[in-house]
């Protein structure tokens, strides 16, 4: 058992176990499991409460929570009665405040809300990274990070808080390779890091571009890939 590598470990589609070359690495079932994150423990849910797990699917500590969830950067969230928080490896708590809801740390940065649900980062010590509050905030990523403001706008934001750019977007995802879906009141389009379109044309919706091609609808209903000058190939259909 220790041979396995917990990057070759999957959960059964049903969520209920692991499982290596399609065979459980352990005998019981869970009410729910999730993916092994470093160093090789996994979040799951039985009629104890919420824990981690080895991959022996033996526990790594004796406490139990409302809700946990994955490792990430050595911290994993998790919920009790007192709110959520981040716990390391032996389930201390890596911070004493307590919120509303908290995500997983990303580039050293969580997003979290307080109890009145308003949105921002916190660092490692559980203190917010800048004043500012937000309707709500997502994962950083290469630096930047997804905020919606009050007026139901969109932006991205550094890890002050700051507005990387001065265009503001009904709908925005993260960089990815340097550009990130934006809808504006056309419809869906790209953006590169300085806030720019990087194409007139405009979608129904688009995924983000994979290897110089993204997936979309055009405004006619057509599913096709865009190119990266924003010009459109609809799906060759075999007929017959």
């Amino acid at each position: 058992m220790n041979d396995i590598n917990y990057t070759d470990i999957t959960c059964s589609f049903d969520e209920t176990r692991h499982l290596r070359d399609g065979k459980p690495i352990y005998k019981r079932n869970f009410i729910k499991v999730m993916n092994y994150h470093h160093p090789g423990v996994a979040a799951v849910l039985d009629r104890s409460g919420a824990y981690h797990i080895d991959i022996r699917g033996k526990p790594i500590y004796r406490d139990r929570f409302l809700k946990a969830f994955g490792y990430y950067e050595g911290a994993a969230a998790v919920s009790d009665r007192s709110g959520w928080f981040h716990i390391d490896l032996r389930a201390v708590p890596i911070y004493s405040e307590r919120y509303q809801w908290v995500g997983n740390y990303q580039e050293g940065s969580c997003p979290a809300s307080n109890k009145v649900g308003r949105f921002f980062h916190i660092d490692k010590t559980g203190k917010p990274e800048y004043k500012k509050t937000f309707a709500y905030v997502g994962d950083f990523k290469n630096g930047a990070a997804v905020a919606y403001l009050d007026n139901n706008i969109a932006c991205h934001i550094d890890k002050k808080g700051q507005f990387l750019y001065q265009r503001t977007y009904v709908e925005l995802g993260l960089f990815h390779k340097g550009l990130a879906v934006a809808r504006d009141n056309r419809g869906y389009c790209h953006i590169d890091k300085s806030g720019v379109p990087i194409y007139n044309n405009r979608f129904s919706w688009c995924e983000p571009f994979y290897n110089d091609f993204a997936f979309a609808k055009n405004t006619k209903g057509n599913l096709g890939r865009i190119g990266l000058d924003g010009s459109f190939q609809p799906l060759y259909i075999e007929k017959g």
